[in-house]
């Protein structure tokens, strides 16, 4: 009898032991997405516990890992010295809350895709560079932000919109430019925000109306009055900028007064009184004000202050909205469901300025591809677009020529229908990528089509795209970029040597993952949408961390004048006619660079049994087939891949390679579905892409 009491005994601490371990096994893709961070961060010594392929994290207690049940909630890697990068299946982690990595010696840029679900973000004092990523924008509970002293540049993107919890900002100690976003409007809890130690420009009046506590904006480049609202905050610092002196002059006749905080708490008749009487005395100078410059416009010759403006920046004048587009919502101001500045799109650059002008100043920043505006800013959108650039130099032909070693052969990088690339090195070690566009593609030598191509490239901002760094109209079209010393995608899977390591699965997901965003960007996001019509993976370049970089965008009009559109094997069925080519069809150029990177395989290739010389023949009818598909993966891999995410990738290609394009998915959609992949969903990929299919509408014309 006592001998069983004990073996009972024993049975329940086992049982309690067994459920123990069950309830505290780790998510399975909290694992993974660990693991490819531990890989990121160079398998790091100072993480006792962690592993760069499976373990159980809550349950072993990995090093600064907190976690609640099965899943991850807290990571804090502070003060470290930990190396390498971030990584790409952060978006994994949704139940995390607090994710701090602030004081190491990280590099590179900051993931797109961060902790979908985190209140307490802090990337501090570490090495990153590129811009702030805009999928910020999606992390809606967020409280704490900070990614101060770091070698973040580029524009401010307009992401501050869906953040209202946010309470402190710190993007001090970096190179970010640009004027303020409209969007920072919307942070009504903010009571920190620290942006010294930049270079911003612009004025800084879209903080008027918030709840600051605490602002720093020392040592930028800001102009304008500041901001009588905010001169009342506890600890301000505003020194190392370029402040207008004297009163600030008096707002637009009809402007709504900008409510003070205190002015809520406090709203008292005499305040009121007073408001009312300075209101009625701004309104008096105003009139004014309009009446002297009404009257010398009649007196004066037709070069306005406008047209000096334009002398002074060098710009041809902008476009205007037709008197039609402004009449349709007149009453209610600019239409919000107008979509972005069309006609501002296609302001052409004046090509003799092109030469003249230190640098040419072409609107950007990812505010400029936010397609829709409201209530009534038009004047001041307007205003903002001429001041706010990103400096797209202007290069002489001599020294593009000095630099390319007069276009030498050893010096080509590669040649497509358009025309040659060739590499521009500097003898302080700088090395540039540039295009020299085959003259026989403008039509009469117009200048007027080149100027137009810089403006529209130029203002192209993506962490995932290629951007322009110059150009030069002197005998030749060139456009200079940025060089990426790691070549094409195309290079590495296809000339790759005995002695090359191989792309491995997961950075061949990360680039598949980062192409279909840069095309969404080109296709979703800039208004009007820009077909690319030259995707291949020739086109897509790898910086050193191997992140994609889509090159040879902005070039469409070319392509159309080509007898061949595209390289061969990547022409959707429909394209015959350069007419017929829509957004779908470069999903299905993209769907052919996917199934290089699940192959290995080049497009078209005769070296291979005539069955198997057009890769998207041979391999659409394996890529449904679970028993086949396995049969048609890269050798290269030996094998080292997830059979699940096999399945998954090979199910996203078979709908982007479809014949009809009515039957492939929008690019967002790929992404989505890609995303799904990486955070590898329990649900299986079919259902994900069913759903897909389901919720695209074919007859949405914004899809086509």
């Amino acid at each position: 009898m006592h001998h069983n009491l004990k073996l009972a005994r024993l049975w329940i601490a086992l049982l309690a032991v067994s459920t123990t371990a069950v309830h505290c096994k780790t998510a399975s893709q909290d694992v993974s997405a660990l693991n490819a961070m531990y890989s990121s961060l160079n398998s790091p010594s100072q993480l006792s516990g962690w592993k760069s392929s499976g373990g159980d994290p809550c349950g072993n207690s990995w090093e600064r890992i907190k976690c609640s049940g099965s899943s991850v909630t807290e990571i804090n890697l502070s003060d470290l010295g930990l190396t390498g990068s971030m990584s790409y299946q952060l978006s994994s982690l949704t139940s995390v809350t607090y994710f701090d990595l602030s004081n190491n010696n990280l590099k590179g840029e900051i993931p797109y895709q961060l902790p979908p679900n985190a209140r307490y973000i802090d990337l501090s004092k570490n090495g990153f560079t590129g811009g702030v990523p805009y999928s910020i924008s999606q992390i809606s509970d967020l409280d704490y932000l900070n990614i101060a002293h770091n070698q973040l540049n580029n524009q401010l993107g307009d992401m501050f919109g869906n953040l209202g919890k946010l309470q402190q900002l710190d993007l001090s100690f970096n190179s970010l430019s640009g004027n303020l976003p409209d969007s920072l409007k919307s942070l009504r809890n903010l009571k920190k925000l620290h942006l010294q130690n930049n270079q911003f420009t612009g004025s800084v009046n879209v903080l008027a109306n918030l709840p600051l506590e605490d602002l720093n904006v020392e040592n930028n480049k800001f102009t304008g009055w500041f901001p009588e609202e905010l001169k009342d905050i506890k600890r301000l610092h505003t020194g190392g900028n370029s402040w207008s002196s004297g009163p600030a002059p008096p707002p637009p006749p009809g402007t709504p007064p900008i409510k003070h905080h205190s002015d809520e708490k406090n709203n008292k008749k005499p305040v009121v009184r007073e408001l009312a009487i300075a209101g009625a005395a701004f309104g008096l100078l105003a009139i004014i004000i309009v009446a002297v410059a009404l009257s010398k416009r009649k007196s004066s010759s037709p070069s306005s202050h406008f047209t000096d403006e334009e002398k002074h920046s060098q710009h041809k004048s902008f476009a205007t909205l037709s008197s039609q587009e402004l009449s349709k919502d007149s009453n209610t101001s600019v239409s919000k469901e107008y979509k972005g500045f069309k006609s501002l799109d296609s302001t052409s650059i004046d090509i003799k300025a092109l030469q003249k002008t230190p640098s040419v100043s072409v609107r950007s920043s990812v505010s400029d591809c936010v397609q829709s505006f409201n209530d009534n800013k038009f004047a001041n959108r307007l205003k903002v677009r001429r001041s706010t650039s990103i400096r797209v130099s202007p290069f002489s032909f001599e020294e593009l020529k000095t630099a390319t070693a007069n276009f030498a052969s050893g010096r080509l990088l590669g040649e497509g229908s358009i025309g040659r690339v060739y590499r521009a090195k500097y003898a302080d070690g700088k090395v540039l990528a540039v295009k020299k566009i085959d003259p026989s593609l403008f039509h009469d030598g117009s200048p007027e089509e080149f100027s137009q191509i810089v403006s529209i490239i130029g203002k192209i901002h993506h962490q995932n795209i290629v951007e322009l760094v110059g150009y030069c109209s002197e005998r030749e079209h060139l456009l200079v970029y940025d060089y990426y010393r790691n070549g094409s995608l195309h290079d590495f899977l296809h000339l790759s040597d005995d002695f090359s390591k191989p792309l491995t699965w997961n950075t061949r997901i990360r680039i598949a993952l980062g192409t279909a965003r840069a095309v969404e960007y080109l296709h979703e996001i800039c208004s009007p949408s820009l077909l690319h019509k030259n995707i291949k993976s020739s086109n897509i370049l790898l910086d050193t961390d191997l992140n994609p970089r889509l090159a040879d965008y902005g070039l469409a009009s070319f392509h159309q004048r080509t007898s061949q559109n595209l390289g061969a094997g990547y022409n959707a069925p429909e394209c015959t006619q350069p007419s017929a080519y829509t957004l779908k069809s470069d999903v299905y150029s993209f769907g052919v660079v996917m199934l290089e990177l699940l192959t290995g395989r080049m497009p078209l290739d005769s070296s291979k049994p005539k069955a198997e010389r057009c890769l998207v023949r041979w391999a659409t009818p394996q890529l449904r087939d679970i028993n086949a598909v396995e049969n048609i993966v890269d050798p290269a891999l030996r094998g080292l891949y997830p059979p699940k995410s096999l399945f998954r990738f090979a199910d996203i290609i078979a709908l982007s390679v479809q014949s009809e394009p009515e039957f492939r998915p929008a690019v967002s959609k790929v992404v989505q579905a890609l995303e799904r992949l990486i955070q590898s969903s329990s649900m299986t990929l079919r259902e994900d892409l069913g759903r897909m299919d389901d919720d695209y509408d074919d007859d949405d014309p914004s899809t086509l």
